[in-house]
């Protein structure tokens, strides 16, 4: 009877096809390939390093010639560890809390305030082409970043020489300038 029902609800004709269906769905949720994981790990890993304006790791995508699955997995593996590393990095800015402090005294870090300035550090749209590039194309103006991508993009004026100026009156108060 258990098994005329199992049949029923899995809507196949017999036991046999029923256990089939039954191996099928559990192997569905991992259908992304490892050379695909790979790949979306190192695309993560050289977005982190983008963003810090590190120098990419190079990759040679071996994983793509190589069959041996031994030899993937190490390649998963190694970009698992490259991924994390960068996350970990780039989650601590050199002067987060300079930042922090300059947007407690311009706006919330979602801010468009509809005045020609975004985000928590209130940067305009000259500041984030020269500064954030790549995040205005691929996100929309900064109130869409993160924090910490805001804070990235204000270390690059930062280390162009711009200093704490941009916010002349929020660095003042942050004892900045």
């Amino acid at each position: 009877m258990k098994k005329l029902l199992l049949c029923a609800v899995l809507g196949m004709a017999t036991l046999g096809e029923a256990v089939e269906g039954l191996r099928d769905a559990s192997a569905a949720p991992n259908r992304t390939s490892v050379v695909e994981r790979i790949d979306n790990l190192r695309q993560e890993t050289w977005r982190w390093q983008t963003l810090m304006g590190r120098r990419l790791t190079p990759s040679t995508r071996s994983e793509r010639r190589e069959t041996s699955s031994a030899y993937r997995r190490w390649v998963l593996e190694l970009w698992k560890d490259r991924a994390v590393r960068a996350r970990k990095q780039a989650a601590r800015p050199p002067h987060e809390s300079a930042w922090r402090c300059l947007q407690r005294y311009e706006a919330g870090w979602k801010a468009n305030t509809g005045n020609g300035y975004y985000g928590g550090l209130q940067m305009d749209m000259s500041f984030q082409r020269s500064y954030g590039l790549t995040l205005l194309r691929r996100k929309g103006t900064a109130n869409n970043w993160m924090p910490v991508e805001q804070m990235w993009v204000g270390e690059r004026a930062l280390r162009a020489g711009r200093g704490f100026y941009p916010w002349p009156n929020a660095a003042r108060k942050c004892g900045l300038i």
